[in-house]
């Protein structure tokens, strides 16, 4: 069971006016879990794996030549006394091949379960006070923030009116659902999932990102008050300042991709809503037939329709 988080009480002028929480917590006794991409493994279902661990074989990255590669690998809930479970599993993806590229993310979840609901409120009004240093810190790559979107007034807004998972998230583009601090990851798994570093299967890397994301997550949950400049944000937490993953540059025909997508995506999200109620375009590409249009549904399935342009308009060939 959830502990219960402290519970204190504000007075002003012989009436109570507010409720403020915190719990303080060393940051080594929370759990986390870590979800690393990469590329470059056949048969990623051959991958001997620690007990807890899982692949999750429809997670595909991009390779070098656009080709669909490698998979997304995720531990059970651990402590800090048994990070050395990654260095293990990075060791075995390499001896199979993988790498991680300009592609590749690294998402850390940590859990909430010692604060409960209030501290969603807690990360929300934090974030829209640092979430710009704490991803300068990570030095998300541009070509990257698609997936990690910032934490809006407005997103506050909403989830004050009713605290409801819809209520932290993005609409339009399944891979901009989540933002780069995620707390609609509370009402999924009970954590809170940061976003923002780039991939990489360097060990210390990895781990450096997570200390950053546990310590990050205890200084809000003790109440504390963070910089919003990321050399001061990481000498208030106690974290590295650098030797996180680096950003890398994703190669000029992977740019066009995306260049040609975005002009098309207002052309065919009328189209894709007629196709598939309620979907949401997940990417676009071209094919030797014309273009394929890839539709996410609500229960995030992809329809994947190709269409030619003709002298009408656009006709939908499957």
């Amino acid at each position: 069971m959830p502990h219960s988080p402290l519970m204190l009480r504000r007075i002003t002028n012989g009436e109570r006016v507010d409720t403020v929480w915190y719990r303080k917590l060393d940051w080594k006794e929370l759990r986390f879990g870590v979800e690393i991409e990469f590329i470059g493994v056949e048969f990623p279902d051959q991958v001997d794996l620690l007990p807890g661990w899982e692949m999750s074989l429809d997670e595909r990255q991009i390779d070098e030549t656009g080709m669909e590669s490698g998979s997304e690998l995720k531990p059970p809930p651990l402590h800090w006394g048994e990070r050395e479970q990654i260095r293990e599993m990075l060791n075995r993806l390499k001896m199979h091949g993988a790498t991680a590229n300009w592609s590749c993310g690294l998402h850390v979840h940590i859990g909430l379960e010692p604060w409960g609901l209030p501290m969603v409120m807690a990360l929300l009004d934090t974030a829209l006070a640092v979430q710009e240093a704490l991803q300068g810190l990570l030095r998300t790559s541009e070509h990257r923030r698609i997936y990690c979107p910032p934490v809006t007034d407005e997103m506050k807004r909403r989830y004050m009116l009713w605290q409801e998972r819809s209520a932290l998230r993005y609409q339009g583009r399944p891979q901009s659902h989540r933002c780069g601090l995620n707390m609609a990851s509370w009402f999924d798994i009970g954590t809170v999932e940061i976003r923002y570093a780039n991939g990489s299967l360097e060990y210390d890397e990895i781990i450096r990102t997570v200390e950053l994301c546990l310590r990050f997550v205890s200084a809000v949950g003790a109440g504390s008050e963070l910089p919003d400049d990321p050399v001061r944000l990481a000498l208030a937490l106690g974290a590295p300042a650098e030797g996180y993953p680096p950003p890398a540059t994703p190669p000029r025909w992977y740019m066009e991709r995306v260049w040609l997508e975005e002009a098309l995506i207002p052309v065919f999200a009328p189209m894709a809503e007629r196709l598939v109620p309620e979907g949401e375009i997940h990417h676009i590409l071209p094919v030797p037939e014309g273009i394929l249009v890839a539709i996410e549904n609500q229960e995030g399935k992809l329809h994947k329709y190709t269409f030619r342009p003709s002298g009408t308009g656009w006709e939908l060939l499957t």
